[in-house]
């Protein structure tokens, strides 16, 4: 896929020709149920294209094939022309904590288990308004981030879940929606009060194996896989649960779940970041999800998940924020960049994944991962229209020779012209353009700090130099 610059991947002189990408556009073209977008550059799943158009209809793409034959098929369509763009999936963030983000930076610098000292205090300062202000500003940070979907692992915060799916539901933001059932209880109607619903998708939660005896994981594990929902669990995180594993049920926890028959394509694990080869194999071998968090790894993680290992072995998996920050690209980013520190150096890997892998398990693997693998995550007919448009025509990629491996290493946020989830524009240039986006950041600012205040945290003071 050579080129010869922006204008040169872009071919010809349309997009050197044109205004700069961002001010060519207007966000009134995206209203509308009917549109027919015809980008610079369309991001298929076997890699980016040009010459082609998008059909989108009631919400999700009807069909994609070559500009010419759907522009004559559609004659009643006004054309939106996206020159200098890119049309690509949203992506797909595998594991979130909506109702963490007022202590984001109350966790740098801190020992790695700081859902001890630091989450559990904050989620249980909430109350209704502070979850709901927190999971839309949390959502609010993921479109701006290029995210058209999340799944939030489940919120500790002695509040109604429901504080949460209004927060995004508002936002607009597609989002896998789980209930904490460490207790045995709640899991049916939680997965009945949201079937159907466009946007939020029922999942149950158990934090940790160890949260909950035995049996209950059982009897999660199986209501999820009857419904089509995931159990969402953390596993294999941190050195010090796996000993605690060892010690109460005397089996690691990816392996506990399997000997208890919790592990199967309806299971979800997140992290996953210290696993043998024979739990690599049980992975592989139930068909069981993880989620991928490089920059968790970084930040308080004991390890990072051996990736491109898990990939060559068929082990799915999404990629997630787990809440630290919420920017697409910068996570493919990192994603390849741990692999390359962890392990690609090590073995003389060169590659490690390239760059269709990681956007791959971006956003349709992702939605995968989640259960939602016939929902969103591509460019296909029939899928929901949860996509991106993204400036191509930018100095960062200039010139450009392979936009995947430029759109993991090079593109940024700021490049995001606009979001769109479910076929309606969600943010327009980095902001909503049907609710105020600005005060909801100020009224985050107000309220934040009050339940930073509540939760008392024990925080690591940092080490002085002497």
């Amino acid at each position: 896929m050579g080129a010869t610059g922006a204008s040169g991947f872009l071919g010809g002189t349309a997009a050197a020709d044109a205004p700069h990408g961002k001010g060519a556009l207007r966000p009134e073209r995206f209203h509308g149920t009917r549109q027919l977008l015809v980008p610079e550059v369309l991001l298929l799943p076997e890699g980016p294209v040009r010459g082609r158009a998008v059909l989108v209809d009631g919400g999700r793409f009807r069909a994609a094939g070559p500009a010419r034959q759907l522009l004559a098929q559609h004659r009643d369509l006004q054309p939106v022309r996206l020159d200098g763009h890119l049309l690509m999936p949203g992506f797909v963030d595998a594991h979130h904590h909506l109702t963490q983000s007022f202590g984001k930076a109350q966790s740098f610098g801190q020992p790695s288990e700081i859902f001890k000292t630091i989450w559990e205090p904050l989620e249980h300062a909430l109350d209704e308004e502070s979850a709901y202000v927190s999971a839309k500003l949390a959502a609010l940070e993921a479109l701006r981030g290029g995210f058209t979907t999340v799944a939030d692992a489940g919120t500790r915060a002695p509040v109604d879940v429901r504080a949460v799916a209004r927060g995004t539901e508002e936002a607009g933001i597609r989002c896998v929606l789980s209930k904490i059932v460490s207790n045995g209880t709640g899991g049916p109607a939680h997965l009945a009060r949201w079937d159907g619903h466009p946007l939020i998708h029922p999942s149950l939660a158990i934090a940790v194996p160890e949260d909950a005896p035995g049996k209950v994981i059982k009897r999660t594990a199986d209501l999820c896989a009857e419904a089509g929902a995931v159990l969402q669990i953390h596993v294999n995180e941190h050195l010090a649960s796996v000993e605690r594993s060892l010690k109460s049920v005397g089996r690691r926890p990816l392996e506990h779940l399997h000997h208890l028959g919790a592990l199967g394509p309806h299971t979800l694990g997140a992290h996953a970041t210290l696993l043998t080869p024979a739990e690599m194999r049980l992975l592989a071998d139930s068909g069981a999800a993880i989620s991928y968090n490089p920059v968790a790894s970084a930040w308080k993680g004991n390890g990072v998940a051996h990736a491109t290992m898990l990939a060559a072995m068929g082990v799915r998996f999404g990629m997630g924020t787990d809440g630290t920050r919420a920017d697409g690209f910068r996570l493919l980013d990192a994603g390849e960049t741990a692999q390359r520190l962890a392990y690609g150096m090590a073995a003389g890997d060169s590659v490690c994944g390239a760059g269709r892998l990681w956007l791959e398990h971006a956003t349709a693997r992702s939605a995968d991962a989640l259960g939602l693998g016939r929902v969103t995550g591509e460019i296909a007919a029939g899928k929901a229209a949860d996509y991106l448009v993204v400036d191509l025509n930018v100095p960062e990629l200039t010139p450009s020779y392979d936009l995947e491996w430029e759109l993991v290493r090079l593109a940024g946020r700021d490049q995001i012209t606009a979001v769109v989830v479910n076929g309606k524009l969600r943010l327009w240039q980095g902001w909503p353009p049907d609710w105020d986006g600005p005060a909801l950041v100020a009224r985050a600012a107000r309220l934040g700090p009050e339940v930073v205040r509540r939760a008392g945290l024990q925080r690591v003071a940092p080490a002085q130099n002497p």
